[in-house]
């Protein structure tokens, strides 16, 4: 089982499916060789430097967390069973409600889509947030498989990062 990593007074908590097989193993968010996650934070201005897999708890100290709506590790999103998907939106649920971050992001529409029950779904921020008060915002997977570029992807983090300067005083 790959740990949480939850704090009240969170910029952004990053919600993923769920952890992959090399997440299980070494107990790290988004730890699988081909996932862009650690390049995109660092290319969008999120973090300062690129970080690695294994430095995913030190990103507390920026105000990010993380956690999956499912988490069990899979080899794919497909092995996801219905079942774990409604335990895992009542389970992520409560999450928000208690550590209340300032922006949930949804790592990938299917996420979102999952936990809201909402078909239509843009990138960016969402209206009429699940648990109000907590800004919801729907951010490409950073999976190798996901058929944008890194570019493309890049840009709507991009739109992330500015919110939380902005929040920030500009920072």
């Amino acid at each position: 089982m790959i740990p949480d990593h939850l704090d009240k007074g969170l910029s952004i908590l990053f919600i993923g499916f769920n952890p992959s097989i090399t997440s299980g193993e070494t107990g790290h968010h988004y730890a699988y060789k081909g996932n862009r996650f650690w390049r995109i934070l660092e290319r969008s201005g999120l973090t300062p430097r690129l970080y690695d897999a294994t430095e995913d708890g030190e990103l507390l100290k920026l105000g990010y967390g993380f956690t999956n709506i499912v988490a069990r590790p899979t080899k794919g999103i497909e092995d996801i069973t219905k079942e774990e998907y409604a335990e895992g939106r009542e389970i992520l649920r409560k999450k928000l409600e208690t550590y209340r971050p300032d922006i949930a992001c949804f790592v990938g529409k299917g996420v979102y889509t999952q936990y809201s029950k909402r078909t239509k779904v843009q990138w960016g921020f969402q209206d009429d947030p699940i648990v109000k008060e907590i800004q919801e915002f729907v951010a490409p997977s950073s999976s190798g498989l996901v058929r944008m570029s890194m570019e493309e992807i890049v840009d709507i983090y991009v739109k992330l990062a500015d919110f939380v300067a902005e929040k920030n005083g500009g920072q």
